[in-house]
């Protein structure tokens, strides 16, 4: 029988996200040198790096941006202000305008932020396929992460992936910046259950010095063993580590290939249990190895492409 996160995951395709750069839609020499970065995603900011008096120059400057840029396998997510903020609605006209793959709300508590949106892009139908993301980053959010997650079970719901964002939850419990984010991680790794839980796919926080190459390599990989997706980076030197650390191995390809090649074996068909050098291996497993195998084809088709 299919789970309920496999149909979800059917109608929300897995896609490869290990780094998302975001960049200050204000910001023309951050956005004109996306074209030779290998990130993975963009977050287009018209948050908090833009300031309250150059919103409106911000909107346009990237409206401008994506109509003459092809940013090519590069996922595109703008940003937007909260709710409760004067921005907000003309960001939304953005992002209606615009077309990105995704939007990014910020400072989600709970799930009616992400159905009014869901509604507000319902109204168009340029929207077609654009996604919601949600920034988890307050007290609130991370108590609500598992409410907030199934809203994306819903069949008009858009959502698939969550934001971790530490800065700001930080500054609401007053754990200080520390190395290894010790008093941190039991929050995080709420929010990814609560991902888990609903089929989303779930991107670490920003590592503030980007200078730091070896912490940032260390946080990468604290951040894939606990289950992130991918990490949200502040810098083009972040790209390449954070796409080595949450890449697929060589030796996760190499089992992924056993596990797959062993169940399309004719002579197990019909079991959900087999032994491989003497290890029970279920179909689960199979079901995670195409899942990885399809994200490392879609790596490699990349490489031949801007």
């Amino acid at each position: 029988m299919t789970s309920d996160v496999s149909s979800f995951r059917a109608h929300h395709p897995s896609r490869v996200r290990r780094s998302v750069l975001t960049v200050p839609a204000i910001n023309d020499r951050a956005l004109e040198k996306l074209i030779s970065l290998d990130c993975d995603a963009v977050i287009f900011d018209l948050e908090d790096s833009v300031a309250e008096n150059r919103k409106g120059d911000a909107r346009t400057n990237l409206l401008n941006f994506l109509r003459d840029r092809d940013l090519g396998h590069r996922e595109r997510i703008i940003r937007i202000n909260a709710a409760d903020t004067p921005f907000y609605r003309e960001d939304m006209e953005l992002v209606i305008e615009a077309a990105p793959d995704a939007v990014l709300i910020p400072k989600v508590e709970e799930p009616v932020a992400v159905q009014n949106v869901a509604d507000m892009l319902g109204e168009s139908d340029a929207t077609e396929g654009l996604r919601i993301w949600a920034m988890i980053e307050t007290p609130r959010g991370v108590l609500n992460a598992a409410a907030i997650a199934s809203s994306g079970r819903t069949s008009d719901s858009r959502l698939d992936a969550f934001v971790v964002g530490l800065n700001d939850l930080r500054k609401a419990t007053g754990i200080p910046a520390a190395p290894g984010r010790t008093y941190l991680v039991p929050y995080l790794m709420q929010v990814v259950l609560a991902a888990r839980a609903y089929g989303l796919d779930v991107i670490d926080s920003v590592s503030n010095d980007f200078r730091d190459m070896d912490a940032f390599s260390e946080e990468c990989a604290q951040g894939r063993a606990m289950g992130f997706d991918g990490k949200m980076l502040i810098h083009p030197a972040q790209v390449e580590p954070a796409n080595h650390h949450f890449g697929p191995s060589e030796a996760a390809i190499t089992e992924a290939r056993l596990v797959a090649a062993a169940f399309a074996d004719p002579a197990h068909a019909g079991f959900n249990v087999i032994n491989i050098d003497g290890r029970m291996i279920e179909r689960l497993h199979a079901e995670e190895a195409a899942r990885l195998l399809d994200k490392v084809a879609t790596i490699a088709a990349r490489k031949d492409k801007p």
